[in-house]
């Protein structure tokens, strides 16, 4: 099994937030993560001061339409060199199987990773949108599926990764809504301790506000990869 790695989400609204940002962070953080509201405000230009940095981007853009176009947009995101990038499983196998091979013709293919159920949601708001299944259940039908089209992993919560670690052995598994024991939930519902998810089998443990808002952001991430390591001694 690979070491597990922290990924810090840079959920910033502009690239000016994101300098400082950096000013606060340590600099043996390897991974970040790009999402919407930062793309969204800078475009490709919000990858500059990671590259300029020598850092390893996760472009989290959960890519979701016909075929075609994510496949056009998966050579795009390819070419400013993010190492991971996800997309929707719920697209369904068409566009994840066009997403994967898009990757795999790039000169530098970034590994794809499909967000199964999102952590904000529980079996309520499942069943609001028509899904009949408890959201470990839809998860790993939909990583099942994902890694079948050629994906190279999912997104799930630490509450189904030791699951997805039995169905799929050598997935990555990209784990958000990880929060140190006794830390605010805030809009996430399917939580757990970067211990619990490394023990369960996670790749890479995504954490942003308890990193971002900390009073000391290197001593947050040091307690969080602390807490890791207990994980990997359990596991």
């Amino acid at each position: 099994m690979r070491e597990a790695e922290l990924i810090v989400a840079l959920d910033v609204p502009d690239r000016r937030e994101l300098e400082a940002a950096f000013e606060r962070l340590p600099d043996f953080i390897e991974w970040y993560k790009v999402g919407l509201e930062l793309f969204c405000a800078e475009g490709p230009a919000a990858l500059e001061p990671l590259q300029r940095r020598g850092k390893k981007i996760f472009l989290d853009l959960k890519l979701h339409d016909i075929p075609r176009t994510v496949a056009r947009a998966v050579r795009s995101a390819a070419a400013h060199g993010v190492e991971l990038l996800t997309v929707h499983a719920s697209g369904g196998r068409a566009m994840l199987e066009a997403a994967a091979e898009a990757a795999r013709s790039c000169p530098r293919p970034p590994k794809l990773v499909a967000v199964t159920v999102l952590t904000s949601l529980d079996e309520r708001d499942l069943a609001e949108l028509g899904v009949n299944r408890a959201p470990a259940e839809q998860a790993a039908a939909l990583a099942r599926l994902a890694v079948d089209c050629g994906i190279d992993g999912v997104v799930c919560s630490a509450l189904e990764v030791g699951r997805l670690r039995a169905l799929l052995p050598e997935a990555i598994l990209v784990t958000p809504g990880i929060r140190l024991p006794g830390g605010e939930v805030g809009d996430q519902k399917r939580v757990a301790t970067p211990a619990l998810a490394v023990e369960q089998g996670a790749t890479h443990l995504v954490v942003g506000r308890p990193i971002l808002q900390a009073d000391d952001p290197a001593a947050a991430a040091h307690a969080i990869l602390e807490n890791m390591r207990e994980g990997k001694k359990n596991g």
